[in-house]
């Protein structure tokens, strides 16, 4: 019978160092390369996880060469600190909001938002409103960089926020450039809608018909469907096969401005959207 786990002390590391590694032989698995072989089986957890998505825990321990109760107890402690959720209904371990926090941690620091930083803060100069840069997450946008400009009113949209994406002007710019099987796959049915301000497409009909006229426009807007008094415009940034890869969006003051003054706008998002898209290896 495997031992319980024991997180290595002084006096019992080398003992489950040695039961891991003998373990990871006799299932063929690739030997710990950490003095720590707590840290190395947790990892192994998460990493796993990440790549096959949601399996039982004994799957998974027979997966990455580990003993059972071992890969209990370290699913136990993931779970108390979120980073694997279980599902009971299914009886199996997948990733948790912990993990997810951590993967947008590393997008608030990854190349496209270090990129991004000072193309968005020449925008804001420009035009005097802020802005900011989104990726598309699900059905939801992922803010990673936020530019404010002086002297304008606090926003929703801080680094980190989710927001859903039929409802922003940066969502709408990605999705309009995705493959509609896609956004089908996104938006089935009537249950995939939410909404905040009582505005905005609520079935995927409407979805389409907002789509196509950002198609058509070749800019996205949204008039107080994320906030009673604030309109958007948004413009979608493409790596080098053209597909989207974040929404660049201008926020202002809807009393402030015109439907002239929003194409404006618009205009100065999409040049901003064009050079982060070159600085990214890009189209525009």
């Amino acid at each position: 019978m495997t031992p319980p786990y024991r997180p290595p002390g002084r006096r019992s590391g080398r003992r489950y160092r040695l039961g891991y590694q003998t373990t990871c032989e006799r299932r063929g698995a690739a030997l710990p390369s950490s003095d720590v072989p707590a840290a190395d089986a947790t990892l192994r957890i998460l990493r796993h996880l990440a790549r096959t998505g949601p399996m039982p825990a004994a799957a998974l321990a027979h997966a990455i060469g580990l003993p059972r109760s071992t890969t209990y107890h370290l699913l136990t402690v993931l779970r108390e600190h979120g980073f694997v959720a279980h599902l009971p209904e299914e009886r199996r371990y997948g990733l948790g909001l912990g993990a997810f926090e951590l993967g947008s941690a590393y997008s608030r620091q990854a190349p496209l938002a270090r990129a991004a930083r000072p193309v968005l803060a020449r925008l804001v100069d420009q035009v005097g409103e802020s802005a900011h840069l989104a990726v598309l997450h699900g059905r939801e946008v992922l803010y990673v960089v936020e530019e404010r400009a002086a002297r304008r009113p606090a926003l929703v949209t801080d680094v980190g926020v989710r927001l859903p994406a039929h409802l922003t002007a940066s969502g709408r710019a990605m999705l309009a450039d995705l493959p509609r099987p896609q956004v089908r796959a996104l938006f089935p049915d009537r249950t995939a809608f939410v909404d905040r301000t009582g505005l905005g497409p609520s079935r995927p009909a409407e979805l389409r018909d907002v789509l196509v006229a950002v198609r058509r426009r070749g800019w996205a807007s949204e008039d107080g469907d994320v906030t009673p008094g604030f309109a958007s415009v948004g413009v979608a940034v493409h790596d080098h096969t053209g597909h989207p890869i974040a929404g660049l969006a201008v926020t202002f003051a809807r009393t402030d401005a015109d439907d002239a003054t929003a194409e404006q706008l618009a205009r100065a998002a999409q040049r901003a959207a064009a050079d982060l898209s070159r600085r990214v290896g890009g189209t525009a």
